[in-house]
């Protein structure tokens, strides 16, 4: 079933009778401002219940169980249901989302409230009173790949909301998994000792499988190449802080394209916005791949590749250096050593740059960025480190306890 409405969020209003284990999903079309809705639920609610749901914007029905983007938990029927309630994002509401798996998941609406809720997450950061916010609750963190920033933002997180950890690190070599534990085996396991799950894969889709087993939130911290939603909200949160839009900009994303899930999402993410213009400047052996220039041609974003960093720079309103990604390329050196190093923001950079702009990077930093850049205002990787701390409390709290 469909329903024309200006509205976006997903509520059933009270007499909806709706079956067990699954999901909500949408197609908008903001042009119009219609929203086409069908809604599936994750819950068994009686007749005098409220029912609300997460969505998964961008997806067809078809497509979205075709391509598997977000599996059904459970085995129940789905059945669909009209709804029509203004968009409010009220407190004490269920958030739309289950889990944060891809950053195709979030649309305009979403994005504006979770970087609201982080702005909010600053003050509680800055209080000296310890919040409350998440007392009770339990998150487990468990990274297959090695992290800094992640891991250790999400457990900041966490207990400055007065939650509490268990974390392994390296599950790929000292958890069960080592032994030939399945992933679905460890995510069935970890989410009776939990409440919520932050997981780090080596492997494109580890996210998905986790997701479609557990029956507590999943958030994606990073799998293989595929994608970092965490780290594209917390991007984008940036750039609106130091930009002050996100309508109207440049980017330059540089480096390795191909490997890097942070620009894969920060990609999917900039399409969501009015007049943007990307900019691909990377070797040749590690190019944007096609269905991110396609998504991106399909949404009507304009993008250009170029291999002139200097004049790209010159242009844009952010430049977003990555790392070339040595574990990626295997037994392939040659491969490596011919990426490494073509691409590198120094002070000859910053000299063609816009004043306004900034330089962006999702860290760890080896060469690409040299250390006589961090003295210059324009130098926003640290800052953009700090604020994944808020977007990680904020998104652990509209998960657990919801807005």
């Amino acid at each position: 079933m469909a329903l024309s409405t200006s509205l976006s969020s997903c509520n059933v209003h009270r007499g909806a009778i709706v079956p067990k284990a699954a999901k909500c999903y949408k197609e908008c079309s903001y042009s119009s401002l219609v929203f086409k809705q069908s809604v599936l639920s994750k819950s068994t609610y009686g007749s005098n219940d409220v029912a609300q749901f997460g969505f998964f914007p961008t997806m067809k029905p078809l497509q979205w169980q075709e391509n598997k983007k977000i599996l059904l938990r459970g085995r129940s029927g789905c059945h669909a249901l009209d709804v029509e309630k203004p968009c409010s994002f009220l407190a004490g509401e269920k958030f739309q989302l289950d889990d944060v798996i891809e950053a195709q998941q979030f649309d305009i609406d979403i994005l504006n409230a979770i970087f609201q809720v982080a702005r909010e997450m600053e003050n509680v950061e800055k209080n000296s009173v310890k919040s409350q916010i998440l007392k009770g609750y339990l998150m487990a963190t468990l990274f297959y790949e090695p992290s800094t920033r992640t891991r250790l933002s999400f457990e900041s997180a966490m207990k400055r909301l007065g939650g509490e950890v268990l974390t392994t690190e390296n599950a790929r070599e000292f958890s069960s998994a080592a032994k030939g534990e399945t992933l679905e085996d460890t995510i069935r396991t970890v989410e009776g000792y939990s409440d919520i799950i932050v997981m780090r894969h080596f492997e494109s889709g580890a996210a998905r499988r986790a997701a479609a087993t557990a029956d507590i939130p999943i958030i994606n911290a990073g799998d293989g190449p595929g994608q970092h939603p965490t780290q594209a909200l917390l991007d984008v949160y940036t750039i609106e802080r130091e930009i002050g839009q996100l309508d109207g900009i440049k980017v330059g994303l540089v480096g390795d394209l191909a490997n890097g899930r942070t620009v894969r999402s920060l990609a999917y993410l900039l399409a969501k916005y009015r007049d943007v213009k990307i900019y691909f400047v990377s070797p040749d052996v590690v190019k944007m791949k096609d269905d991110i220039k396609d998504y991106l041609t399909s949404k009507g974003i304009e993008w250009e590749e170029s291999t002139d960093l200097m004049e790209v720079a010159s242009k844009c309103d952010v430049v977003y250096q990555t790392r070339i990604q040595r574990e990626r390329f295997g037994e392939r050196v040659d491969l490596y050593d011919e990426a490494r190093g073509k691409y590198i923001v120094d002070r000859n950079v910053l000299d063609v740059m816009q004043k306004h702009a900034v330089v962006m990077h999702p860290l760890p930093r080896l060469d690409e960025i040299t250390v006589d850049v961090d003295a210059d205002p324009r130098a926003a990787y640290f800052r953009q480190a700090k604020n994944g701390l808020y977007i990680r409390m904020a998104l652990l709290k509209l998960l657990l306890v919801g807005w």
